[in-house]
């Protein structure tokens, strides 16, 4: 055998070996954390929770410390973990509380019936202001898609929360729509943020901003412009100039421009300010396109706004228009220009 294999071979050994020694020797950290939070949980001393996974050195990566809650009965486990979310809220600083909260969310979202617990312990994670660890996404759409299955409306799923105490809010939900649209759940996050009012939890415009957001990256533009025409018209919501962009983007390149400049009127009849680089996407598009006349409709929307598209803009929409003998227009278009001092 070569050196270098030999050298690769006890290398690999060694590595293997050391890792092999590390969780032998973590075992019995691991029975002492679970035990230390064991016996916080029997005396009622949840405030110690926090303290004690703390300075457990990252014991809890190996195996959760919450695993002993399985062993009790439903309600009774319930009932725990209930006390400890109250019993967290006082505590300060609330940064603390970030392994803990990911520690009891992971344990219950692999339970085997997670809502409407994991739902609360979510809230509870949010309001602290913690975020929680990045597999919830993953874990959460999965047991939401699986109740789901049993014929439950969005409605009744989020509202089962107060069988519990708690009661939905837009920042559980906004984080519910976001974990589906992160794998590719789109129409159930739909479902979702439609079901929302029904559980007297209005969506606002971060629940949009996450469902349209996804559909742009898809490039399904029907179903985000209709999205975005409900967000404003219906409820009222105004969109950030970001997902307004992202919008433009997604219908430039899927060469639905005309459906682009019906989406800015309408924004603009709602009294929402449209950015230069929205206009700007737009205006290319049609350029792109060869529709000369429709891109000096845009131009006209733009200079009625302050705006003056770039230089080489301006040059291809009033050569464009002579070339498809649109003279009168390409005139009014370049005496605009003129009284812009551009």
């Amino acid at each position: 055998m070569p050196i270098r294999a030999i050298k690769l071979c006890r290398s690999t050994y060694l590595s293997h070996s050391l890792i092999q020694l590390s969780l032998i020797h973590s075992i019995p950290s691991l029975q002492t954390l679970e035990q230390s939070i064991k016996s916080a949980v029997e005396s009622k001393r949840y405030e110690q929770i926090p303290v004690i996974l703390n300075s457990s050195e990252g014991s809890y990566q190996y195996s959760n410390p919450f695993l002993f809650l399985s062993t009790y009965p439903h309600k009774f486990a319930l009932q725990i973990i209930d006390e400890m979310l109250q019993s967290f809220i006082p505590l300060r600083p609330r940064s603390h509380l970030q392994m803990t909260y990911a520690c009891l969310l992971s344990h219950t979202l692999h339970s085997p019936n997670p809502l409407p617990l994991a739902l609360a312990i979510l809230q509870r994670t949010l309001r602290s202001g913690c975020l929680p660890p990045s597999q919830t996404h993953l874990l959460l759409s999965s047991a939401w898609l699986s109740h789901g299955r049993r014929s439950q409306s969005v409605c009744n799923i989020l509202l089962e929360m107060r069988s519990i105490g708690y009661h939905p809010d837009c920042g559980t939900c906004n984080y519910l729509i976001s974990s589906l649209c992160a794998v590719d759940q789109m129409d159930e996050a739909v479902k979702v943020l439609k079901g929302m009012a029904a559980a007297d939890c209005c969506p606002d415009s971060a629940s949009y901003d996450a469902v349209i957001g996804a559909m742009c990256e898809f490039r399904r533009i029907n179903d985000a412009m209709q999205l975005m025409r409900e967000m404003v018209t219906k409820m009222g919501l105004t969109p950030k100039e970001g997902l307004v962009v992202k919008l433009m983007v997604a219908a430039r390149a899927n060469k639905e421009i005309w459906r682009a400049i019906e989406m800015i009127e309408c924004l603009q009849s709602k009294g929402f300010s449209i950015t230069f680089e929205s206009y700007e996407l737009v205006l290319d598009g049609c350029l792109d396109d060869g529709k000369f006349v429709l891109a000096a409709k845009v131009v006209m929307m733009m200079t009625e706004k302050g705006y003056i598209p770039y230089i080489m803009a301006r040059q291809k929409v009033v050569e464009g228009l002579a070339s498809v003998g649109e003279w009168k227009l390409a005139c009014t278009v370049r005496q605009r220009f003129a009284e812009l001092n551009s």
